[in-house]
């Protein structure tokens, strides 16, 4: 079992969600049906890609403060375009909608950026800026003001192709639409100028870059995001079901050509991200170790397995359940359904009651700096623990008779973390040489094979406990116990980065989220901690581990070139972890857009 605390949903009596995937239209979708509140469903989606645009090495910069004069004048520049379009797009909506409390927000939103303009050009005179002359804008910034422009105009790419909406109702759905493709790009400056503002380094009046940032957090600026989004919430209410997702599909156009126009940003200095960029294909390799439950998944594998178990159990009368009517020449004798749920429940009471205790006991004693070898010490305690646990599993015959096939089905269903498959998709992709490892205290690595399979993960990169099968496929109730503590799994990196046949200069990667990560996280170049485990962070603070966001110290390293820092993220064991808040801040920073 993995170290969990009781917070991160580790009973096997959870419940799993019925369907899986984590590419980004999935995600739409499911936000879609689980939120009444059309705008803010897309403000999730909205924070979700704005990530790409925070960990573009132009952002970065710029919160760094050492951002190029010449880079900061140009994207000064290029803003000049993006407001002119928004009044023409506001204006040609209010004009083509017969809705009189349309029309009116639609013009009031107008005059709001007509507002910005003039601060636009006042600004843009303080920074050396001739707004009287003629420039073009460039090819990113065009291609985004002339989609804008273009839904404006009737002209609607939507999920069926490009139509043209000219009878009054769709002119007014038009209007609807156009508001939706306006609000991610009137969102992303205020956002983008919030984020950076509650930076450490941005308290500091030295910042050559403050003003712009205070501008965007004005009043002003945050007034036109904010009455965007609610008169699109207000609006969208007539909305057919179809329509919605025509809007959902501008919205994410909108966006898309956002983050293109910040990646496209003339950039010629140096940058530490994203990561993959330092790296050469010729002499670098990129070393990724990951943990797979509550990492790479929503729910525990554990529960899984749990609920899999109980549904093929047989009744309490002694009667088969309906999938498991099949005959079979060695029947495997299973408890009935009463007796298996009773006995999860107990399994998963005693886990979490000990491993309360567990945590409690490491972290009673005073705290201590960074210290490897007392954390290793002290995560013996967490490994004892661990087996007992899953000795507990065994002895119990929980597992038997569940089916390699109904594993394997349930592996290709699992609900993954928004952005983890994409991720990997997009590993495979790069210009540098790879290697991905996973370790799991999973009780089944045919499980996690499967729930991979979709990025052709090599299966022998899987390293996790193995349940063992009959003749005919089925759990005997037994576990190769390959994988089962922190001890186990920093053993199995060690082996791994040992062991790798490749004499080129690695950076090593880990991900994870719990205590039993907390060894490898520490051993790797740059430790990733995903989530938010509260006893994770106890019993590193506790051995003088520093937790910090993954992106302020980013903007730290790219502030530090000033003073001749490296580029270079090497760090093993240097007592400090990065935390982030989902796959796609993990995307941008290692691999960008």
């Amino acid at each position: 079992m993995a170290s969990r605390s009781p917070k991160s949903s580790r009973s096997p009596m959870s419940s799993r969600s019925p369907s899986s995937t984590s590419k980004t239209p999935s995600m739409a979708k499911r936000l879609l049906q689980d939120d009444p509140n059309l705008a803010r469903r897309l403000r999730v989606h909205f924070n979700w890609e704005a990530v790409f645009v925070r960990f573009t090495p132009f952002a970065v910069a710029l919160a760094a403060g050492n951002l190029s004069l010449d880079a900061f004048r140009h994207f000064i520049a290029q803003g000049k375009y993006f407001l002119e379009a928004y009044a023409l797009a506001y204006g040609s909506a209010a004009n083509g909608t017969d809705d009189e409390y349309a029309n009116g927000a639609l013009w009031e939103l107008r005059k709001i950026v007509l507002k910005e303009m003039i601060k636009h050009d006042l600004f843009a005179q303080e920074w050396g800026l001739d707004i009287t002359k003629d420039a073009t804008p460039d090819p990113a910034t065009a291609n985004c003001t002339e989609f804008l422009l273009a839904t404006a105009s009737g002209k609607v790419d939507g999920t069926k192709g490009v139509v043209r909406l000219t009878t009054p109702f769709e002119q007014t759905v038009s209007a609807i639409y156009t508001i939706g493709a306006l609000t991610p790009c009137v969102q992303l400056y205020p956002f983008m100028a919030a984020e950076l503002r509650m930076l450490p380094g941005l308290r500091e009046d030295s910042h050559p870059y403050k003003k712009w940032i205070k501008m965007y957090t004005s009043d002003s600026n945050q007034e036109l995001a904010v009455k965007t989004e609610e008169l699109l919430e207000q609006l969208s209410v007539i909305l057919t079901g179809y329509e919605i997702g025509v809007l959902y599909n501008l919205y994410h156009q909108a966006m898309i050509l956002e983050i293109d126009f910040f990646n496209s940003q003339p950039f010629a200095q140096p940058t530490v991200v994203p990561v993959i960029k330092g790296l050469s294909s010729a002499e670098d390799r990129l070393l990724l170790l990951s943990d797979f439950d509550l990492t790479c998944t929503v729910h525990d594998s554990s529960a899984i397995l749990a609920e899999m178990a109980l549904v093929t159990a047989p009744k309490s009368d002694g009667t088969p359940s309906r999938s498991d009517c099949s005959p079979s020449k060695s029947p495997l004798a299973r408890m009935s359904s009463g007796d298996l749920r009773n006995g999860w429940e107990k399994i998963s009471r005693q886990y979490t009651q000990e491993y309360e205790e567990c945590i409690k006991s490491i972290i009673s004693a005073e705290k201590v700096e960074f210290n490897h070898s007392s954390l290793v010490q002290a995560l013996e305690q967490v490994a004892d623990f661990e087996k007992r646990a899953n000795s507990r599993v065994i002895e119990s015959g929980v597992l038997k008779g569940l089916k390699l096939e109904d594993i394997i089905k349930a592996g290709q269903t699992l609900v993954l973390q928004d952005g983890c498959i994409s991720f990997y998709h997009k590993l495979t992709e790069i210009n540098v040489d790879v290697n991905v490892q996973m370790l799991s205290y999973c009780w089944c690595g045919d499980l996690i094979r499967s729930a991979l399979s979709s990025v052709g993960f090599d299966h022998s990169n899987v390293h996790a406990n193995e349940l063992i099968f009959n003749e005919e496929l089925l759990c005997t109730g037994e576990m190769v116990r390959k994988v089962e503590t922190p001890i186990e799994k920093l053993q199995i990196y060690n082996h791994i980065l040992k062991n790798d046949a490749n004499d080129r200069d690695k950076l090593t990667v880990y991900v994870g989220d719990c205590v039993g990560d907390l060894l490898c996280l520490l051993e790797a170049d740059i430790g990733i901690v995903i989530g938010s485990s509260e006893s994770l962070r106890k019993v590193g603070s506790q051995f003088g581990v520093t937790f910090v966001p993954l992106f302020a110290a980013t903007v730290k390293k790219q502030k530090e070139l000033d003073d001749g820092g490296s580029v270079s993220w090497k760090g093993a064991r240097s007592g400090v972890l990065y935390t982030v808040s989902c796959w796609a801040e993990i995307h941008a920073f290692l691999l960008g857009w």
